[in-house]
C-alpha cells in the first residue's frame, strides 16, 4: 500500500484558502489555527499532533521531562538554554507543558 504524505505545498494551499473562511467567521479563528497546526504536524512529522490538556509544570517535572536532573535543568534555564519562558504563579515558578512539549518535539 502506498503512503500519501502531505506536503508543506499542501499545507501553505490549505491555509491561503481557509484564512478568508476564518476572517468570516464560517469556522472559528481557533479551529482554523488547530486545523493548520495539525497540517503542519502532518507535512512535517507524519503524524498529528497529539491532544494535550495545558497544565503548569514546576522545575522538576520539567526536568523529568528533558530527562535531565534537576540541579542541571536548573544551571542550564538560567543560561538562557531553553526557549520555553517561566511564569510566576505567586512566588512560585511555573512552565507551560504545552511549550514545553513543543520544545521536545522540535527535536524530532
Amino acid at each position: 500500500m502506498n503512503e500519501i504524505r502531505i506536503s508543506m505545498n499542501t499545507v501553505r494551499f490549505f491555509k491561503r484558502i481557509m484564512r478568508p473562511v476564518a476572517e468570516e467567521g464560517i469556522i472559528s479563528l481557533p479551529e482554523y489555527n488547530e486545523a493548520i497546526s495539525q497540517l503542519t504536524s502532518l507535512a512535517e512529522h507524519g503524524v498529528p499532533k497529539p491532544v494535550v490538556t495545558p497544565k503548569l509544570l514546576d522545575q522538576r517535572e520539567v526536568a523529568e521531562m528533558l530527562n535531565i536532573s534537576h540541579s542541571n535543568f536548573k544551571k542550564l534555564e538560567a543560561e538562557g538554554a531553553f526557549p520555553f519562558k517561566r511564569k510566576m504563579v505567586g512566588s512560585a515558578v511555573r512552565y507551560r507543558n504545552t511549550d514545553v512539549l513543543n520544545y521536545i518535539s522540535s527535536y524530532d
